[in-house]
């Protein structure tokens, strides 16, 4: 298995990389921008893939997206790749002001026209015309040239991940995602997405988040940690699919009954055992290798990430140290 992190900041990323990371992604929230964390990474490492993982595709247009990968492509060339998620409903709506309906077909459109500008050639105008998108754009200035960029999408549902099959570069999968996820709902979706457009699944890049707390000093508390972030992410219902097909729907249920009623401290309560190995690798380092041991389809690709509910910015790092000691001496 490949690994990388989630944006450590310059001096784990050096020790990161020089321990073998492959890739590092950077997150956005409502104080923090995808395409400004990768700025940095590109300044701050010299081998591994750097990019947003994901970007809120809807809230930015797509020539936006492309003028910020080519930007980023000049400070680390053939390193960049875009991650998009389409975010939720109500963020585009209420954060975004942005129409974000019919999410699916969006996206495909979008990642449509990015690579239309992004594979543009100088003096070439770019014009697209779709449902959501029309582009007539005549950029006389010699600014294009044709770029070669991996674009996934945060796809964890039937559709988004069909999506990916037949227009993305691959899928940058969810931290809860399961061995079972990968392989009766992403695999299958993925490959009904390549088969409508003729395309080879095989050649889709599967890279994905993996939910990892490592402390030899406190295992209890990253086991805890580690419970938590499961259950904060479960307190959305766009991931009940999931936890229907494991059957956790009366933890799930609790979960979010705690969670609305103001103590959001307990919902770790009702993680179980087989919810916790199903999803994390966390506990002492000889847990987690077990854990990690136990799994049987994990991303080509996985971003090594720490819990963040509730949890401070100096054990994030504690936890992004520990997890390049362990992912380091993978095969």
């Amino acid at each position: 298995m490949k690994w990388g992190l989630p944006w450590p900041g310059p001096a784990l990323a050096a020790q990161a990389e020089a321990a073998g990371a492959g890739a590092f992604c950077a997150g956005e929230f409502a104080d923090l921008s995808a395409y400004v964390t990768a700025t940095e990474m590109a300044h701050e490492t010299s081998t591994a893939m750097i990019g947003p993982g994901i970007a809120y595709a809807f809230a930015r247009s797509p020539f936006v997206h492309a003028a910020s990968v080519r930007h980023l492509s000049r400070h680390a060339a053939d390193r960049v790749f875009l991650g998009l998620g389409s975010g939720t409903a109500r963020m585009n709506r209420d954060w975004f002001g942005v129409d974000a309906a019919r999410p699916a077909s969006r996206m495909a459109e979008l990642i449509e026209v990015i690579r239309a500008f992004l594979q543009a050639e100088n003096g070439e105008p770019v014009r697209y015309r779709g449902e959501f998108y029309t582009i007539d754009a005549d950029i006389r200035a010699p600014v294009l040239g044709r770029l070669e960029v991996p674009i996934l999408v945060g796809a964890f549902n039937k559709i988004m991940l069909r999506t990916v099959g037949r227009v993305a570069d691959g899928v940058l999968g969810h931290g809860l995602f399961t061995d079972r996820w990968w392989t009766e709902m992403v695999e299958p979706e993925l490959a009904r997405g390549a088969e409508s457009t003729g395309r080879d699944a095989a050649d889709l890049l599967r890279w994905g988040w993996l939910i990892t707390a490592i402390d030899d000093d406190d295992p209890p508390r990253a086991v805890r940690d580690a419970r938590m972030q499961i259950a904060f992410y479960l307190t959305v219902k766009t991931y009940d699919s999931l936890v229907e097909m494991h059957g956790w729907q009366d933890q799930v249920a609790a979960i979010r009954r705690a969670f609305r009623s103001g103590q959001p401290d307990t919902i770790a309560d009702h993680v179980t055992d087989d919810m916790l190995w199903s999803i994390a690798i966390c506990g002492s380092t000889e847990q987690a290798c077990e854990m990690l041991a136990a799994r049987k389809r994990l991303p080509d690709l996985a971003f090594v990430s720490p819990p963040s509910f509730l949890v401070g910015r100096r054990r994030r790092a504690d936890y992004d140290a520990a997890a390049i000691r362990v992912a380091s001496q993978l095969p």
